[in-house]
């Protein structure tokens, strides 16, 4: 959960909330919108009142200025926890905690579920207990980014200060044997800054090594929060909680100073595999192996499996390092002549290997936004996944400045420059067209069913289906997927990334995602490729065009085949090939997932001659059609997506371009 931007939701602890910024002094507040609300004289209501009668005292007489506090039973139960800072006094902390209460009430009205974050302390409250199901640690937390900004000509040398001060808090908490888990710290910098300095916490119930994790998480998160040149950030969640700033934030001496980072020293990237990337494997997967016993059964499936076995892991990531002076020389130090595209996270070149290997590169921004946080999620996952439709990782560099992702070269590169194309589109008759949607099926098949790890993709487009020499389809770019476990079904974000046109409605509007909400951007894609015609290419213009409802409509006037491409219309042979896989792909962007097929239904469908058992119901995003629908596209403005239950606005972005969150002001 994060802070970035006013009417966003968040979820603290698996609930979904709101957050409300209050003016200078006073604490950010997270409302639940999931967990309902309670009146004034009942049951809950009587026994919050125990919880915020309670907690205070509990809290500051505790060596570890940490309590939780239990009360009434269900549904009436109040689960509440609260922490202060160490170095506050009893009565300072007291006061803090009690006023979180207070601000609780003002800020979440009769809320079941609420999170309050001051600087020096936090509560939160709800009818669930959120510590025993310990929720996915990106869903728990604000995000800050200080406003101000450093010099771009030390930016690069700032952060890597910042994430070795961070480390150094981290393993400091992690083998040190306190009662109270807060540390605090500062590293030399310049002239101008002469030190940074940070504090890390995280709640005292849990194990060095639970802690460790936990911070390594949150540290490897730090890139995504933190504005280019930003002069410090936060992310402050239920169960840890790091910040960075120029100024000082704590009293008194920091119990840890580094020397710091000297200039003209190049920073060495890989160095930050080995102190962002490896300890979160490690450590993460070390305290995984201690916890999980006593977690529930839904987060051992979470957790563990997003990095799996750490050794594997490690020799996975050690064995795909590629120096940078290798790839300069392979793409002629990144030539623009060898330039193959660009996209949201940055550039694409093409290069060749002293061993012949073709290859492409991934030159992600150095503003972006993105930056380790999507390179380490891309780079676990791809680099245990193998299959002949998915595009295989080389290797990877994490040198001075620069991130950069290897991969196969794809001499076709995506499916989006033929099938877009007006001259290019000629050379996709049906029998490839048809083989491009069975492999993508295959591929999907594999990410969703027979990997062992389940993935969602989450990003699923014409863009990332890339084509090798012989137009066989491989699905890249794994920056934003996520991984299931064991018998989990779906889960839910607020943190909606993906592109305009191929977002599942559950997924635009409450964050929920699933291998179904893969589904529906399979379905889409699928009446792209028949059709010729890319969905919603008028983005933000007059004449937006929303090609399930074009679809649509022909299908219910049983004139279908009028939107086929052109060059498929030559041979009527296929016609019923054609006309199975529009009824497949209207079958996956049904407003219900739960009425979409299975990849693996939809395999059995392409590989033989059945159909959906059931006729397609109305596409989600329907627009109904005015004038003549035998013209080239509908004149309708696609509406924007409001979640009327938090009236959070969804930013989408145009088809070439994934989206993550905005920033803060």
């Amino acid at each position: 959960m994060c802070n970035r931007c006013h009417g966003i939701a968040y979820a603290v602890a698996g609930l979904l909330i709101a957050f409300t910024p209050l003016a200078a002094g006073v604490p950010w507040g997270l409302c639940s919108n999931t967990t309902g609300n309670y009146t004034s004289n009942s049951t809950y209501s009587a026994n919050l009142r125990r919880a915020a009668a309670a907690l205070p005292s509990n809290v500051s007489r505790s060596p570890a200025l940490f309590a939780n506090f239990t009360t009434g039973t269900a549904p009436n139960t109040v689960h509440a926890v609260g922490q202060c800072n160490g170095g506050q006094d009893a009565t300072a902390c007291r006061s803090c905690i009690a006023a979180s209460f207070e601000n609780a009430q003002l800020l979440c009205p009769h809320n079941r579920g609420v999170a309050i974050f001051y600087d020096v302390c936090l509560i939160g409250f709800s009818d669930q207990d959120f510590l025993a199901t310990h929720a996915n640690l990106e869903d728990q937390e604000i995000h800050l980014s200080n406003p101000g900004s450093v010099p771009s000509d030390v930016a690069g040398r700032f952060d890597a200060s910042a994430y070795e001060l961070l480390n150094a808090m981290a393993d400091y908490l992690a083998t040190t044997n306190s009662t109270i888990k807060f540390v605090t710290g500062a590293i030399g910098f310049d002239a101008t800054y002469p030190n940074i300095f940070a504090t890390a916490s995280c709640t005292p119930d849990l194990t060095p090594a639970q802690c460790r994790g936990c911070l390594a998480a949150v540290i490897a998160e730090m890139p995504r929060v933190s504005r280019p040149n930003t002069k410090g950030a936060r992310i402050a969640g239920m169960r840890c909680t790091v910040r960075y700033e120029v100024y000082h934030l704590f009293n008194g001496s920091a119990m840890l100073q580094l020397a710091g980072i000297q200039a003209g020293k190049k920073t060495n990237e890989t160095g930050k595999i080995l102190a962002i990337v490896i300890p979160t494997v490690l450590v993460v997967i070390g305290g995984m192996a201690i916890c999980l016993c006593c977690w529930s059964r839904r987060i051992k499936s979470k957790r563990s499996l997003s990095f799996g076995s750490h050794m594997e892991d490690i020799e996975s990531i050690e064995s795909l390092l590629i120096d940078l002076s290798t790839i300069r020389s392979a793409t002629n130090n990144f030539a623009e002549s060898n330039k193959l595209g660009e996209g949201g996270f940055g550039t694409v070149y093409k290069g060749s290997l002293p061993s012949s290997q073709e290859i492409a590169v991934k030159r992600l921004s150095q503003n972006s936004r993105q930056g380790l946080g999507e390179l380490k999620n891309e780079l676990v996952l791809i680099a245990k996944l193998q299959h002949k439709n998915l595009v295989r990782l080389v290797g990877v560099c994490l040198q001075e400045d620069e991130k950069l992702l290897v991969y196969e070269y794809m001499p076709n590169t995506s499916l989006d420059n033929f099938l877009f194309d007006s001259d290019k589109r000629k050379e996709l008759e049906w029998c490839k067209r048809f083989g491009i949607i069975k492999g993508i099926s295959r591929g999907l098949q594999y990410l969703h069913e027979d990997s062992q790890l389940k993935i969602v993709h989450r990003d699923l487009k014409a863009s990332n289906i890339l084509l090798d020499a012989d137009m066989n389809p491989k699905i890249s770019d794994f920056g934003l997927a996520r991984l299931f476990g064991g018998d989990q079904s779906q889960d839910t974000t607020n943190r909606v990334v993906g592109t305009y046109g191929y977002m599942a409605p559950e997924y635009a509007l409450r964050g929920q995602y699933s291998i179904k909400s893969d589904i529906y951007s399979f379905g889409v894609l699928i009446l792209e490729i028949i059709t010729g015609r890319r969905n919603s290419d008028s983005y933000n213009s007059d004449q937006a065009v929303d090609l399930p409802s074009f679809v649509w409509e022909h299908w219910t006037m049983k004139t279908v085949m009028e939107i086929v491409d052109p060059y498929l219309r030559s041979d009527s042979s296929q016609d019923d090939d054609i006309l199975r896989c529009i009824h497949i792909g209207l079958s996956c962007i049904q407003e219900d997932p739960v009425e979409r097929p299975t990849i693996s239904a939809i395999s059995i469908m392409l590989d033989g001659s059945t159909v959906p058992s059931q006729a397609p119901s109305r596409p989600a995003f329907y627009i109904e059609m005015s004038g003549n629908v035998g013209s080239d596209m509908c004149s309708q403005s696609y509406p924007g997506v409001i979640n009327d239950s938090t009236t959070k606005s969804i930013v989408m972005s145009p088809n070439e371009l994934s989206i993550t969150d905005p920033e803060p002001r």
